[in-house]
């Protein structure tokens, strides 16, 4: 009998995402199993028993995944399990908490995507404005476009602490830097959004941002993009199915969130079948998950 394609799925929250085990078993998984509640000192034995309990040669049908709602804590929980592998045994590792690495990469390669069509730019020097910065997706899309040469700006809705925070563990893990603002205020938000080339909007669900107003009066406004499906959306007036929607009066193009989602999904089950098809295991995350929306944008 063959042997099984098994999906560990590991999380530090009471459950596990019905969302990524609907996408893992729809890839390809045999079988996707939980286990929850899951703190960090404990990834090494869970790691260490998923590759001692097959030979080497099988480790890679074996798979670990890492969700969960927070993705310093699910990047440092694949980096314990990069660390907890005892050669010739291993696995493949994937971390997407809250799938919010794939909807970053697909946020940030369909923007990315817009400006080479129709501005002819890159993100390059580019002024980014990330709004709802200190969730997942803001995090990681500030880090993505930050790799990519952007200025990137975190907006802290509730004030400069949260984002000073997340501004320095960027500055901390990665080789680039990031900026807090503060846009606790209409008043703060309109000097930044006036200022802004591309706006990422990624805060909480059914949660607007910016008004039509702000967005109209953005004169060096490229693109703007929002990941909120749920009304109303994060960027008022702006279509769940925008792909290039001009917005404003400017020059403004406009992503919204369910043609983002079309990215996102491609990807995140791109990413699970690459661990299900390769001969060796691998380790992924949202630079992967980056580099695969791309290619599948062409």
């Amino acid at each position: 009998m063959a042997e099984k394609f098994i999906l560990h799925f590991i999380s530090p929250l009471k459950h596990i995402s019905p969302f990524d085990v609907n996408m893992a078993l729809d890839a390809g998984y045999d079988a996707v199993v939980p286990y929850e509640d899951v703190t960090l000192e404990e990834v090494q034995g869970l790691v260490q028993d998923v590759i001692f309990s097959r030979p080497p040669k099988l480790g890679v049908k074996s798979g670990i995944f890492f969700g969960g709602k927070n993705a310093l804590l699910a990047l440092d929980m694949l980096e314990h399990a990069k660390k907890a592998m005892v050669p010739p045994f291993a696995c493949s590792l994937f971390a997407d908490p809250a799938g919010s690495f794939t909807t970053a990469a697909a946020m940030v390669a369909r923007v990315e995507k817009l400006l080479q069509m129709h501005h002819g730019q890159s993100l390059a020097g580019l002024k980014v404005m990330i709004f709802g910065a200190t969730g997942v997706v803001g995090f990681a899309s500030g880090v993505i476009a930050a790799l990519q040469g952007a200025q990137v700006n975190l907006v802290g809705h509730d004030g400069l602490e949260r984002v000073s925070h997340a501004a320095a563990e960027i500055s901390k893990r990665f080789p680039v830097t990031v900026t807090a603002l503060d846009g606790s205020t209409e008043a703060r938000k309109n000097a930044l959004v006036s200022d802004a080339q591309v706006i990422l909007c990624a805060g909480r669900a059914g949660v607007q941002i910016l008004s039509a107003v702000q967005i109209a009066t953005a004169q060096e406004l490229l693109v703007a993009a929002d990941v909120n499906a749920v009304p109303p959306t994060g960027i008022e007036g702006l279509d769940v199915m925008a792909d290039g929607t001009p917005l404003g009066t400017g020059k403004a193009l406009g992503l919204g969130a369910l043609a983002i989602g079309q990215t996102k999904y491609r990807t995140e089950f791109g990413l699970f079948r690459r661990m299900i098809e390769a001969e060796k295991p691998v380790s992924l995350d949202f630079r992967d998950a980056f580099a695969l929306a791309r290619e599948l944008l062409g």
